[in-house]
């Protein structure tokens, strides 16, 4: 409508002249992108919107601004001079979890500077993004930068095979840091290495963790450069009295594969999600034929700029958030917290409140499996839960800590008297029905050993599945076996172990430093029981 149209015009407007203020000039993509262009400059298999054209080529839409842009300069200022510096300010598609009420379309506002590098030119990038904050009114902003080349550096420092290197990058990418932990404790390398990489990835703050990670590192043999590239832009940033505003977090790596040293995310304290991102991707050119050409840019969602403003208390510290569980893990939850130091007395019998007041924190009293909802959206800023309800989510959150209690245990269980019917029924027909309600959970699990499966979803009493036909056996989960027995089922196969995970909304991990002190007071705590 034409006010909030305004509103977003006069953004637009006021982002777009700072960049043009600095030299950075216009350009326009086309929506629609012939995939294979954009293929040659990394992968795009997140491309959620696809179609052929009359030619039978595969086209998508943008997801994205950079690639489109990378293509653009390597196709049409082939024979101009660098560098190029360049604006955009133009809608994007992703594709979104369901029912969480966030939009597939948004536009993003940013810039481009290609064939500048070095540490000037990565500070030339951060110090236009706060400028144009600054210029939009954006309050209580937070600029985040990590790097890929230590993690990177670290893994190429030792004897580690290609796919898991790929896992350790997949992990730190989703910041499961817990899964992290359980993966490099299978690497056959030395135990300073193993502590390396999960503890290289939990740092962050201010200029001082720079010493730790290098320390990480060279106790490794790997190289530094990327510590010392981050040295740069921090000394750079204070110069520029934005110490302040530029913070470090060794967690921060981009999914993008083309991104090749500094990394950084925009946050606001209260809102849920990054407001802007960018980096460094020298390499991407060269896949294009042009070697030589650096490059680093970043977007900033007009969207989450419009959410920021209406926060106007950003500079304020709010109580910090936490969603606590109901049901059998709350006990344990309040004890953990109590052990954090936190003050439990009114949540130890919080009655009909959902919502209960202690001093500097609230905590939010959810169902286990909803806590993933309430923290990645925003509704808490961390949270505890049983990593079951993670994977069903499969939302953006950060997973800290395995807090070790409420274990329990995935299986496939079949009727006593119904043994083998699964199987000749799958050698008939080709698949397996199992009623569940965990659908997520169970299909990861049929993927993994490669066979074919029709799923039943119920949210009841599933072991009623094969006792009246609709399936040959149920996905369940079961901490005694009690309930198993009472309907004469039995364990076919185990699918996975849980427990209790401690997790927090990525923005606010990075804006809220109780977040972090938290979950070392947790692991902490985890490591003395063991």
């Amino acid at each position: 409508m034409p006010e909030e149209a305004l509103r977003r015009e006069r953004i637009v407007r006021t982002v777009s002249d700072v960049f043009a203020r600095r030299g950075y000039l216009p350009v326009e993509t086309p929506l629609l992108e012939d995939r294979r262009s954009l293929e040659r400059l990394a992968p795009v298999d997140d491309a959620a919107f696809r179609l052929f054209d009359s030619d039978g080529r595969l086209l998508m839409v943008r997801s994205d601004l950079t690639m489109p842009i990378a293509r653009l300069t390597a196709t049409r200022l082939e024979h101009a001079a660098a560098p190029f510096r360049l604006r955009y300010a133009a809608p994007i598609v992703r594709d979104q979890a369901r029912f969480m009420g966030r939009s597939r379309q948004f536009t993003q506002l940013g810039i481009e500077l290609i064939g500048e590098q070095g540490p000037s030119a990565d500070m030339e990038v951060l110090s236009l993004a706060a400028d144009a904050l600054d210029a939009a009114g954006v309050p209580g902003w937070r600029i985040v930068c990590g790097s890929v080349k230590p993690m990177n550096d670290l893994l190429a420092a030792l004897p580690l095979s290609a796919d898991q290197r790929r896992s350790v990058l997949s992990c730190v990418h989703a910041t499961d840091l817990v899964a992290l932990d359980e993966l490099v404790a299978t690497f056959d390398i030395p135990a300073c290495a193993r502590k390396a990489i999960s503890a290289l990835c939990r740092l962050g703050g201010n200029a001082q963790c720079l010493g730790r990670a290098r320390e990480l590192l060279v106790e490794c043999g790997a190289d530094d450069a990327g510590i010392r590239e981050l040295e740069s832009v921090l000394s750079a940033a204070r110069a520029l009295g934005l110490s302040n505003r530029i913070g470090v977090d060794f967690s921060i790596m981009n999914s993008f594969d083309y991104y090749t040293g500094l990394v950084f995310g925009v946050y606001v304290p209260g809102v849920s999600q990054a407001i802007g991102s960018g980096g460094r991707y020298d390499d991407a050119f060269s896949r294009l034929g042009h070697e030589g050409l650096p490059a680093a840019g970043f977007a900033l969602s007009l969207e989450q700029i419009e959410e920021s403003l209406s926060h106007r208390d950003g500079e304020k510290r709010p109580p910090l958030r936490i969603a606590v569980p109901k049901g059998s893990l709350f006990a344990d939850a309040v004890c953990a917290l109590a052990d954090a130091g936190f003050d439990v007395e009114a949540l130890r019998d919080p009655g009909r409140r959902l919502v209960v007041n202690a001093e500097d924190v609230d905590y939010v009293i959810v169902r286990a499996s909803d806590a993933p909802a309430f923290v990645a959206s925003g509704g808490a800023d961390c949270g505890i839960c049983g990593n079951d309800s993670l994977i069903e989510a499969n939302l953006d959150v950060a997973q800290l800590v395995d807090l070790g209690f409420g274990k329990c245990r995935f299986v496939v269980a079949e009727p006593r008297d119904a043994a083998g019917v699964a199987d000749e029924r799958y050698a008939r027909f080709g698949s397996e029905r199992v009623c569940t309600k965990y659908p997520r959970i169970a299909q990861a699990y049929y993927d993994r050993i490669g066979r074919q499966v029709d799923i039943v979803t119920l949210h009841g009493n599933i072991e009623l599945g094969p006792m009246v036909g609709i399936a040959d056996r149920i996905v369940d989960i079961t901490a005694t076996g009690t309930t198993l027995r009472e309907n004469d089922l039995v364990v076919v196969d185990e699918v996975l172990e849980c427990s209790a995970r401690f997790l927090a909304n990525p923005a606010s991990l990075r804006c809220d430093e109780r977040i972090r002190r938290l979950a070392g007071i947790l692991a902490a705590s985890r490591k003395e029981q063991r």
